[in-house]
């Protein structure tokens, strides 16, 4: 179901163009990677606390 919705809603961002603009699909490329590097780096940050938290824990 879930699947469905993301096809709909990707529908309606494709526009008709006869031509693909090679900038568009690189600034996407770009935007992309900062969001997926941003995610990286909150699970790290999660993860470091999480073993510290119970390091501490541990010592106690």
């Amino acid at each position: 179901m879930s699947s469905q919705y993301k096809f709909e809603s990707h529908l309606e961002e494709i526009k008709p163009q006869s031509k693909v603009k090679l900038t568009d699909l690189l600034n996407r490329i770009n935007q992309e990677k900062k969001i997926e590097r941003n995610r990286n780096l909150a699970v790290s940050v999660a993860a470091v606390s999480a073993v510290t938290v119970f390091g501490i824990i541990l010592t106690l």
